[in-house]
């Protein structure tokens, strides 16, 4: 498969990791201080978050674009920080990390039964979730600490979801043109059905962060249209999203 341009994510993601440590870490010497629901989501987020990347890796390995796959690693990176910022917050309110959750477990053996462009689509689900999740955990709450690293991980995510509709956009264009539409069309009541269980599942924290459920759905859904524009068009990198 042939998917030029991918250097330029590596530059990108080079530049953000060297920009990442001269800024260094928030200032874990404070305290945070949450409600047990908020804490309780925080924690299952951080086990989605945690993982070495090696079978997406693989995949992008497998792939013979070599900075694709250089982009790959740099991006698996970037997922191993913040399943790291989130760990150093829940020990700033003296939580401890979980060692599994049961979504975590079928979204990576999903994964793994798949090629690299149904996988991808599969993570994608999985980064516009987290763009609404980050931006309320961000904004919802006074703590000044847990804000910070939300706000890290939400500017991290910004650039991971067009970077995959960049390889997305490649790969789909591989199929048949009138079986794209469809794909995209399928992966949005994925993509629902996914909200949904996150919803159900973060209810309470998202009550405590100023989000009800259905709005959470509801903006996430809104924002898909923007992600399926974006890997269908020819200028996918110029996907933004909602500060």
């Amino acid at each position: 498969m042939h998917a030029g341009g991918f250097a330029k994510w590596t530059r990108r993601f080079e530049d953000e990791r060297e920009r990442r440590r001269a800024q260094g870490d928030p200032d874990w010497g404070q305290s945070a201080t949450l409600h047990p629901a908020v804490w309780a989501s925080i924690q299952r987020f951080q086990v989605g978050e945690d993982g070495d990347g090696a079978n997406l890796v693989g995949k992008a390995d497998e792939a013979g674009d070599a900075d694709y796959a250089r982009a790959v690693r740099l991006f698996v990176a970037e997922e191993q920080n913040h399943a790291r910022l989130l760990a150093r917050l829940l020990a700033a309110g003296g939580v401890p990390t979980l060692t599994g959750h049961w979504s975590d477990t079928v979204f990576v053996r999903l994964r793994r039964l798949m090629c690299l462009r149904m996988e991808l689509l599969v993570l994608m689900i999985a980064e516009v979730v987290a763009l609404r999740y980050y931006r309320a955990l961000r904004d919802g709450t006074d703590d000044s600490l847990t804000s910070d690293a939300a706000g890290r991980i939400l500017s991290d995510e910004q650039r991971h979801v067009p970077f995959h509709c960049e390889r997305l956009h490649a790969s789909l264009a591989e199929l048949p043109g009138a079986t794209r539409r469809p794909v995209m069309a399928l992966w949005r009541l994925l993509l629902l059905a996914a909200s949904l269980v996150v919803a159900a599942d973060h209810g309470p924290a998202l009550r405590r962060l100023g989000i009800g459920r259905l709005r959470f759905v509801a903006d996430i859904m809104a924002s898909s249209g923007a992600v399926v524009s974006a890997v269908l068009a020819p200028r996918p990198d110029a996907w933004t999203t909602a500060p």
